[in-house]
């Protein structure tokens, strides 16, 4: 039997997420509504929004104060089939008081050998406006492109395998205009000290990740999952995820998650936590991120459906409620927070955070 690519079902999800570690707590709704033919297109849009409350390790560090901003996103897609293939379009403006985004998204997919591998590519295209909220004559411009390819494969009936790689190049200003580095003012000196400098980033940069996925489906309809991600960098970082999963139903309502993900990088050619002195590279940046560090991730998710079948307009819904802890911990970023240290003696920065995701989804 021939059988055609399929369209997502017409759904909408009403979500509530939070992130609460590291100084930062972010908050917001996001609202996905999705309405198709059921035969060659579906639409949909989202609405996303970020409260941010930050008092970082950075903003403390800086002698700033804590302060509050709120990011709004808003997307605009379709889904078109035709027999096998599968064409998506979508487009993304991303609003801040210091920084906007815009990016316009593509992808094909294609089914083939019996519906038993899909062939999937796409771009994707973002500009970026980047401001600073202390200068009104600040103003930077990035440009991003995301090029990706992957395959699905169905070996068995019970197992399905996933390759995937992705592109991404960036060109234009690429750091952060609030962030500085530290460099030793005395070399000499008995007792170091340090001041802080502007950073400096490289104009382009090139990442590359390849990933393998595995899904297994056990008998009894659970199913486990495992996932290895490598990412290397034009700026010498170098990454592996590592992620393991469980799903297993209960009765016929119920379904439950348990994860645990790990994350390793190395640092960046151009990160420092203490420069020797002033302007002493061409590029320097001191932003964690870019230092040596190692996170885990431990998560549990439960579903429960509400309705199934019960006729009218709500075919069937969800409650879904996810948490996942995250320990960070930084091998090459000092907290500067911490007093009563000599310059690059003082404890090595770490922290844990929460996130949270409360979402409703109706089928209809």
């Amino acid at each position: 039997m021939v059988r055609a690519a399929v369209l997502p079902e017409d759904r909408t999800d009403i979500l509530f997420h939070s992130y609460d570690g590291g100084g930062i707590t972010i908050t917001g709704p996001s609202i996905l509504v999705r309405k198709g033919d059921e035969k060659s297109f579906s639409v949909f849009g989202n609405y996303y929004v970020d409260n941010i409350t930050s008092a970082s390790i950075d903003v403390e560090v800086s002698g700033a104060s804590q302060y509050n901003e709120s990011r709004t996103e808003h997307t605009l897609g379709i889904d078109y089939v035709h027999d096998k293939t599968t064409l998506s379009l979508s487009h993304t403006t991303s609003t801040e008081n210091d920084f906007d985004a815009v990016s316009t998204s593509f992808g094909i997919s294609q089914d083939m050998f019996g519906d038993l591998t899909t062939v999937s590519i796409g771009f994707s295209q973002g500009d970026d406006t980047i401001r600073n909220s202390t200068d009104p004559l600040f103003r930077e411009y990035a440009d991003r492109k995301n090029y990706r390819a992957g395959i699905t494969q169905i070996l068995t009936k019970d197992l399905v395998m996933n390759l995937s790689h992705e592109t991404i190049t960036d060109e234009g200003f690429l750091n952060n205009p609030y962030r500085s580095i530290r460099y030793v003012n005395n070399p000499g000196a008995p007792i170091l000290n340090y001041s802080f400098g502007q950073e400096i980033y490289p104009n382009t940069r090139t990442s590359n990740s390849n990933a393998f996925k595995v899904r297994y489906y056990l008998p009894y309809r659970a199913a486990v999952q495992f996932e290895y991600r490598i990412f290397n960098d034009t700026w010498g970082i170098d990454a592996t995820t590592t992620e393991i999963g469980y799903t297993h139903p209960l009765g016929d309502k119920w379904v439950f998650d348990l994860r645990y993900r790990n994350y390793e990088q190395s640092a960046a050619n151009f990160y420092s936590d203490l420069f020797p002195f002033e302007d002493s590279q061409n590029f320097m940046g001191r932003d964690k991120e870019l230092s040596p560090f190692v996170s885990n991730t431990i998560g549990l998710g439960v579903s429960y459906e509400f309705t199934k079948n019960s006729g009218g307009f709500i075919d069937k819904g969800t409650v879904n409620f996810n948490i996942d802890h995250i320990q960070f911990d930084y091998s090459d970023f000092r907290d500067l927070r911490s007093t009563g240290y000599l310059t690059g003696d003082e404890p090595l920065y770490e922290f844990s955070s929460n996130v949270i995701r409360f979402f409703v989804s109706i089928w209809y």
